[in-house]
């Protein structure tokens, strides 16, 4: 059963791009090169990481998505917080680091 809390929906929303993240290189990049040498890649060159996080922000989405479908807006809203933070920090890291 899923709950309605906004603390389990910041959790959820920071925890997601992770885990979407980790797919991207699984499915993308696992046989190329290492996840420490995908990592060090995304942190050198910027215009990767803005495409990286448009990626890795589709599974907070989804999970919006069904929360707001169960209308379990307090967890929604938790994941959109999330969202709107890993995406003013990316273009942070983009355009001021």
């Amino acid at each position: 059963m899923l709950k309605d809390n906004l603390k389990l929906g910041l959790v959820l929303g920071f925890i997601a791009p992770v885990l979407g993240m980790l797919l991207y290189y699984l499915i993308q990049f696992r046989s190329v090169i290492t996840f420490s040498e995908f990592v060090h890649i995304i942190l050198v060159q910027r215009t990767l990481l803005t495409a990286l996080v448009s990626v890795s922000l589709v599974a907070n989405a989804a999970i919006f998505t069904l929360y707001i479908n169960k209308r379990l807006d307090h967890t929604a809203k938790g994941i959109f917080i999330a969202t709107c933070i890993y995406g003013g920090a990316s273009l942070i890291w983009k355009f001021l680091v």
